[in-house]
C-alpha cells in the first residue's frame, strides 16, 4: 500500500505540471479508427504494400505497454476493438513529443496519429507523428503479467477488470450479442417489444419476496417489480397479441452463483397458442442466441459438453422423479401427501404441514432429479398448487400446463399456458393471500385489477420467461452469475461475503 501511495503521489505531481501548462484533460481530439478496424482492413497487407500506400490513421486508447529505447520507443494502446502497437521516434515524432511520451505512465489515455507500417518482426504498427496525453491515470494498473485475478476486486471494480482482462470483455460482448439476437428473432417473428412499470403498487407475476419503497408525492407504498407478467398479459387483453419485454427484475432473495437481487429476463406472450408452442419458441430463441453470439450450438460448460442443436428433451415432473428415485414410485404415490412426506423426511428435507401434495411433489423433484438435468430438458406438467398463474390441464385439474427448461441443472426458462379463467384466477389469488397471511413472504398478493382485466376476456395464451443472465453463463462458460453481470450486488467493502 505504501508503494502504491508513492506511485499515486508521483502521478499527481505529473498531473499538476500538466495543469500548470494548461494541457490537462483536453477534449478536442478525434480518432479515425479503432484498432479492430485497422486490423480487419490492413491486417493482411505486406510491409511493402503498407509503405507504398502510406495509410494515415488516428487512434486512441489506454497505454498498456511501454518500452523506451533511447531515440525510439514502443507502446501499446488498447481500445474497445483490441490493441495496436505504436512506434515513437526522435526523427518522425520529434524529440519533444518523444520526451513527453517517456514520462507517460501505464494506464494513461493516449491519442496518436501517424502512418501504418510493419516492424522487422512483422507486427502491424502505427508510426506516431502526433502524440497527446488525453487523460492521466493517477492509479497504477495491476501488474501486467498477472492482470487482475482477485475475484472480489474484479466484481467491485469492473472498470479495472475490463481494462485488464480480455476474457471479461469477451463475456460482455457475448452478452450484448445475445440480447441483440433475441430482439432480432422476436421482431422477425412479429412480436411487439414493450416496456412495463418497474415500480408497481402490487408486485405480481412470480412467487418471490419484493423490494419495497415509498413514493413521497403520491404518499403510497410501491414495490420494485418481481416480474412483468401481469402487465404483459393485460396488453394481450388489449389486443397486442404477440408481445415481449427484455426486462430488469428485482427479488429480495439470497445471493448465490445463480442468484442476484437484480437480474434480466425476456418474457414473451402469444395469443391463441399453448405451452407446447411456447416450448418450441423458447428452444428456437435459445438456439438463435447461441448461433449469433458464439457461433456454435455445442457448448463446453465447466468441463461438460452441452448440445443445443438436438431437440430438447421433454419429461413430466413425475417421470423425472421416477427416473432418479432410489426405488420404484407410482403416479398415485407421487400424489399421496403421506407418501411424499415420508420420502422428504428420509432425505432430511424440511416442509410445512400446511403445504399440499403439489408443493411436496416439487420439493421431491428438486431434491432427486433437478441436479441430474444436464442436457437441455423441458420438465412439464407441474402441480397446479405451485403454479398459481398457469392454466389447469384438461382432464387433470390438479396439474398445470407448465414447463421449466433446465440446462446443466439450472432453470433457464419458465412458461405455461396462461390461466384466463377470471374466477379460477381469483380463487388462486385468494389462496395465495391466505398463505401470505399465514407467514409466507413469497406468496402473491391479490391483484383485483388483473382479475378485472381477465373479466374482459384474455384469449387462450401462452407465455414464457428466459433468464438472460443464466443463458449468458452457459454461452461463456462462466461459473457464477456475477461473472456475467457488469455490476453485481455485493456487501460494502470490508464486510464479509
Amino acid at each position: 500500500m505504501e508503494e502504491e501511495n508513492k506511485i499515486v503521489a508521483e502521478r499527481r505531481e505529473k498531473l499538476a505540471r500538466l495543469r500548470e501548462a494548461g494541457v490537462a484533460y483536453p477534449n478536442d481530439f478525434s480518432r479515425t479508427h479503432l484498432s479492430s478496424d485497422i486490423e480487419s482492413i490492413h491486417g493482411e497487407k505486406t510491409k511493402e504494400a503498407l509503405e507504398q500506400e502510406g495509410i494515415q490513421a488516428t487512434i486512441a486508447g489506454r497505454l498498456m505497454l511501454k518500452r523506451v529505447m533511447g531515440k525510439a520507443s514502443f507502446g501499446v494502446l488498447q481500445d474497445q476493438g483490441g490493441r495496436l502497437q505504436i512506434y515513437v521516434s526522435d526523427d518522425r515524432t520529434g524529440k519533444e513529443r518523444h520526451g513527453r511520451f517517456k514520462h507517460f505512465d501505464l494506464g494513461d489515455i493516449v491519442g496518436a496519429s501517424g502512418v501504418l507500417f510493419r516492424t522487422q518482426k512483422g507486427e502491424l504498427t502505427l508510426h506516431a507523428h502526433e502524440l497527446r496525453l488525453l487523460a492521466k491515470s493517477l492509479r497504477p494498473l495491476p501488474e501486467k503479467f498477472h492482470g487482475l485475478t482477485d475475484q472480489e476486486q474484479r466484481y467491485r471494480q469492473r472498470y479495472l477488470d475490463l481494462a485488464m482482462n480480455e476474457s471479461s470483455r469477451r463475456v460482455f460482448a457475448v452478452r450484448s450479442a445475445v440480447v441483440a439476437a433475441v430482439r432480432d428473432y422476436m421482431a422477425r417473428a412479429g412480436y411487439v417489444e414493450v416496456e412495463t412499470p418497474m415500480l408497481q403498487p402490487i408486485p405480481g407475476g412470480a412467487v418471490a419476496r419484493p423490494f419495497k419503497t415509498h413514493h413521497n408525492a403520491l404518499d403510497m407504498e410501491l414495490y420494485l417489480r418481481i416480474a412483468p407478467e401481469l402487465y404483459l398479459k393485460r396488453l394481450v387483453v388489449g389486443g397486442i397479441e404477440k408481445v415481449y419485454e427484455l426486462n430488469r427484475n428485482f427479488r429480495n432473495e439470497g445471493i448465490s452463483t445463480r442468484h442476484n437481487p437484480e437480474f434480466t429476463m425476456m418474457e414473451m406472450y402469444c395469443a391463441y397458442t399453448d405451452y407446447e408452442y411456447m416450448m418450441d419458441l423458447t428452444e428456437r430463441v435459445i438456439r438463435r442466441a447461441a448461433e449469433r453470439s458464439v457461433s456454435s450450438q455445442t457448448l463446453a460448460y465447466q468441463g461438460r459438453q452441452i448440445d443445443l442443436s438436438r431437440p430438447f428433451a421433454r419429461l413430466s415432473m413425475s417421470a423425472a422423479i421416477r427416473q432418479h428415485a432410489p426405488s420404484p414410485f407410482t403416479d398415485a404415490q407421487l400424489r399421496d401427501r403421506a407418501f411424499l412426506s415420508a420420502q422428504l423426511r428420509s432425505l432430511n428435507v424440511e416442509f410445512d404441514q400446511t403445504q399440499g401434495w403439489g408443493a411436496l411433489h416439487l420439493m421431491l423433484f428438486e431434491t432427486l432429479a433437478e441436479k441430474q438435468l444436464v442436457e437441455p430438458t423441458f420438465i412439464v406438467d407441474f402441480p397446479a398448487e405451485v403454479s398459481p398463474l398457469a392454466r389447469r390441464k384438461d382432464g387433470d385439474a390438479e396439474v398445470a400446463e407448465r414447463f421449466e427448461l433446465f440446462i446443466d441443472a439450472k432453470e433457464i426458462a419458465n412458461g405455461f399456458s396462461e390461466l384466463n379463467d377470471p374466477e379460477d384466477q381469483a380463487a388462486r389469488f385468494q389462496e395465495q393471500a391466505r398463505m401470505k397471511a399465514a407467514g409466507d413472504v413469497e406468496a402473491m398478493y391479490y391483484d383485483a385489477d388483473y382479475v378485472r382485466a381477465l373479466e374482459y376476456g384474455l384469449p387462450p395464451t401462452s407465455g414464457a420467461g428466459i433468464g438472460i443472465d443464466r443463458l449468458v453463463m452457459l454461452l461463456t462458460d462462466s461459473p457464477s452469475i456475477r461473472d456475467v453481470i457488469l455490476f453485481p450486488h455485493m456487501r460494502p467493502e470490508g464486510g464479509s461475503e
